[in-house]
């Protein structure tokens, strides 16, 4: 898939967002992410308004997305796939973000390595953004990445990281990733299948049998595993993948119980890649 690459997720998001025309139209984005993803709008100048999550997968509600859209008539979308797997429900975004006219962003910052039934995460919105940042399955230190099918966004992303050049129509900024990083990049991305076959089988080997509790997986999907994931209540831990959903961090006085209920009923088990002639390492923790 055509792709362009930035020097953080940021940047990426900020392509997608300006060629999606946010400014003052509404974006709905998931209440569980991390708070990159609803800065980024309010950044572009839209209003952003938050919807519940599911339970079972911990990504965007299709039933609460159609519910805001209704109600919001929103210029875009955010579908953001967590913890490495893709969001369960996303075909069904995908179809009807498509149906009414809404800009879907994929935020893919975690999807590194996943797939369903061969297809990658990515592909069905008209932007899919990436980090590189310094936990992600493929990093480059720091740095992001925007891929999409549409061949007049490509073109205008390539414009936007770098001051609009050669004509300035585009009113971009520095958002260019430096040979070094993108070197790096290279080398990280020739290692994503072994690195992502690696901890699917710690994963089944070791973690499954101490975890009844995991995240399960829809038939014919692969997760690259940027988080194990346990459903249980837990009183302190530094292994989650968000703590405090975001809709409570930014003050908005709206209900959405299963983002609240997935910040405290819910934990990750450390599962680190140490290479092909090491097993996977437990022990220690990160975060988005």
């Amino acid at each position: 898939m055509p792709a362009v690459a930035y020097s953080s997720w940021s940047g990426a998001a900020a392509a997608a967002l300006e060629f999606a025309g946010v400014k003052g139209e509404t974006v709905l984005c998931p209440s569980n992410t991390f708070i990159a993803t609803p800065l980024a709008a309010l950044r572009a100048g839209a209003r952003v308004e938050f919807v519940d999550c599911n339970r079972e997968d911990l990504c965007l509600s299709f039933e609460d997305l159609e519910r805001k859209a209704l109600a919001h008539r929103p210029r875009a979308v955010f579908l953001v796939h967590i913890g490495g797997h893709l969001a369960f429900e996303t075909e069904e975004i995908a179809a009807f973000c498509a149906a009414e006219g809404i800009f879907l962003i994929e935020d893919c910052a975690h999807a590194h390595g996943a797939d369903w039934n061969g297809r990658r995460p990515g592909s069905w919105g008209d932007a899919g953004i990436w980090s590189f940042a310094p936990t992600k399955t493929i990093s480059t230190g720091e740095g992001g990445m925007l891929v999409s099918r549409r061949p007049e966004l490509i073109e205008f992303a390539r414009a936007f990281r770098n001051y609009g050049k050669p004509d300035h129509t585009v009113q971009g900024l520095n958002y260019r990733m430096n040979e070094f990083t993108a070197a790096l990049g290279i080398v990280n991305t020739a290692r994503l299948d072994e690195i992502v076959a690696s901890k699917n089988a710690a994963a089944r080997e070791i973690l499954d049998p101490l975890h009844p509790a995991r995240l399960g997986l829809p038939d014919g999907m692969t997760s690259g595993l940027y988080k194990y994931i346990v459903f249980e209540p837990i009183a302190r831990t530094s292994g989650l993948v968000y703590e405090t959903p975001c809709h409570r961090l930014l003050g908005h006085q709206v209900e959405l119980p299963n983002s609240d209920w997935v910040a405290a009923n819910h934990w990750c088990v450390p599962l680190y890649y140490h290479g092909p002639d090491a097993n996977v390492g437990l022990g220690g923790t990160d975060r988005k």
